[in-house]
């Protein structure tokens, strides 16, 4: 069987129909969107779940241009749909603006950029309209400075408006728009420190157009965000709303269990299908089981040269989303054993607020889950209402998920200890202060995460990295000395300074902490770890039991005769109460 090309990247709706790209018909959204009736109509979803190549079927759909569209759509659902919705076929004028465009590091680049949009959509009807000469000489010029760039502020804050009541005038037909990515601006301009100036113009621009506009017809409006109507739809009483959370138009962004089966089965991998599922699955739109379409074209693609391509995360390879990492940054030590659980298969049951505004992000740690959950990095389990409040139980979807937690939300935390400063650190490790030393180390250790259930190797890896920076001094893991492998090495590069051999342990409770740091001293010995280092020529060598449990640590110098356990103080007191024993 030939191979028929994926459209990675491609969201141009005709570009995939006409050029032969594989296409999972969704254009019965049309039907579902004309049958809801709604004048103002939201549509929330995560990133890279199709809602731009939505948008682009509605425009090629309701433009103007019959015999274009008959072409177009020759073949797929919506043309059994029936004549109620066929005569609404190539119909309307139709506005498409884009916001993706505006993320940018100042207000007048952002300005710029929407300038720049609206010039788009005003030189794309200039044709339609100047062939009418239903404009009068003023509108005309205002017509020509906005197509020109040339207008000024109080122009553009009505712009949308005013092209449609100029398309309406020309064509007699009420205008359609559409406009995609609503939210990017704002949530630039909250990072970027002009969120006020932002919320501004894209309330003007909005109200204008989509409030008491007499030459609309409907709108549909895209973004990945809710935002409250006291944000930017102040007063929009019109507003229909369709969030993940929401019955209608589940199956329309993402692919449906059957979708998948089918795609899989057409290019001859039905046998992967549960690595498929395993990996891309686990949205829950409304009543709609959905998987990632980014991810699922991404991955059959890769399978064009091989069957047996390995699955990979696809989706964690779009943009980043900056307002998760900032919770994340912010996080408490609550939240960090919460995704810890999550990451362990897990769930968590928070209340959910669909009603966002930027600056009320830092109000409350619950709104991280907000924004995880209709970001797509949460999925719904199920959900539940107390009083006038609606808990959610949610987990991680799927493994490309899971695989971004591991990865990128525990990158965030180890970045955050990596610049903390630890000198104090390394002077205590040098000097021999096992006590300062043990609890840096737990302090530092409420500060991260772990998805290892605390094997050996996470302890490793992280005191290596807190350790990668200290000084001039060379840091060796896992490297033969005497007859073994000592876990962590320090060796200052001339030989009249000091080697320090590390070696760690973990106990599955706080009581056999004693007995593992005794062990890990006994195997220095035992295995002559300090052998090599005497050879090359170090004298001053020390030597640490490092035993682990949870975020516990207890710690004894060889030449010690105690042992050093971490006592709780007012910033730790979950840590239980201990003695230092000769």
């Amino acid at each position: 069987m030939e191979w028929k090309p994926l459209p990675v990247g491609i969201d141009d709706f005709e570009k995939i129909v006409t050029g032969d790209y594989f296409y999972v018909d969704k254009t019965l959204f049309i039907k579902e969107l004309l049958d809801m009736k709604g004048e103002v109509n939201l549509f929330t979803r995560p990133r890279r779940f199709g809602k731009t190549l939505n948008m682009s079927m509605l425009r090629y759909f309701f433009e103007e241009n019959p015999e274009n569209v008959s072409r177009i759509f020759q073949g797929l659902n919506i043309m059994d749909a029936g004549e109620k919705y066929l005569d609404h076929m190539g119909k309307y004028p139709v506005i498409m603006l884009s916001l993706k465009s505006m993320k940018q590091p100042s207000y007048e680049l952002a300005f710029e950029m929407l300038k720049k949009a609206l010039k788009g959509e005003f030189q794309r009807h200039w044709q339609l309209v100047s062939d009418s000469g239903r404009l009068t000489d003023a509108d005309q010029k205002r017509y020509l400075r906005l197509r020109d760039l040339e207008g000024t502020e109080a122009d553009y804050a009505d712009a949308l408006k005013f092209l449609s009541e100029c398309l309406y005038r020309c064509t007699g037909r009420k205008t359609v728009i559409l406009i995609d990515e609503y939210d990017v601006p704002l949530k630039n301009a909250y990072f970027s420190g002009f969120y006020d100036r932002m919320t501004d113009t894209i309330r003007s621009l909005f109200e204008s157009a989509l409030k008491t506009n007499e030459s609309l017809e409907f709108a549909v409006v895209t973004g990945c965000l809710r935002i409250s109507r006291e944000s930017i739809f102040t007063g929009l009483n019109n507003l229909k709303i369709m969030s993940v959370t929401s019955q209608a138009c589940g199956e329309y962004f993402g692919f449906t269990p059957e979708e998948v089966r089918g795609i899989l089965d057409f290019y001859g991998l039905t046998e992967n299908y549960e690595t498929v599922r395993q990996w891309y699955d686990g949205y829950q739109f409304g009543n709609a089981e959905v998987y990632n379409p980014w991810s699922v074209i991404n991955y059959v693609d890769s399978c064009r040269l091989n069957k047996n391509s390995l699955p990979k995360p696809y989706w964690s390879n779009t943009r980043s989303n900056n307002i998760v990492r900032t919770f994340v940054e912010k996080a408490d030590f609550s939240v960090k054993q919460e995704i810890e659980d999550l990451i362990e298969g897990k769930t968590i049951i928070k209340p959910i607020h669909e009603d966002i505004t930027y600056e009320d992000m830092d109000s409350t740690q619950d709104n991280l889950w907000n924004f995880l959950f209709f970001t797509g990095y949460l999925k719904k389990i199920r959900e539940h209402q107390e009083e006038e409040t609606i808990y959610m139980e949610m987990a991680i979807p799927n493994r490309e998920v899971r695989y971004i937690y591991k990865n990128t939300v525990l990158r965030w935390f180890e970045k955050k200890v990596e610049q903390k400063e630890l000198s104090p650190l390394y002077e205590s490790i040098l000097c021999g202060d096992t006590e300062k030393m043990g609890k840096i180390l737990s302090e530092n250790l409420m500060e991260t995460i772990s998805f290892y259930d605390y094997q050996e190797s996470y302890y490793h890896g992280f005191l290596a990295g807190m350790l990668k920076n200290i000084g001039n001094y060379i840091v060796l893991s896992n490297r033969e000395s005497g007859n073994g492998r000592p876990d962590i090495l320090l060796k200052y590069p001339s030989v009249r300074g000091k080697a320090v051999i590390l070696e760690i342990k973990v106990s599955k409770t706080y009581q056999g902490l004693e007995a593992k740091c005794q062990e890990a001293l006994r195997q220095i010995e035992e295995q002559k770890y300090e052998q090599a280092l005497q050879q090359e020529g170090y004298s001053q060598i020390l030597k640490y039991g490092v035993p682990f449990t949870g975020r516990n640590v207890w710690l004894r110098n060889k030449a010690e005769k105690r042992w050093v356990q971490i006592t709780p103080s007012e910033n730790f007191p979950f840590l239980p109460p201990v003695q230092n024993d000769t």
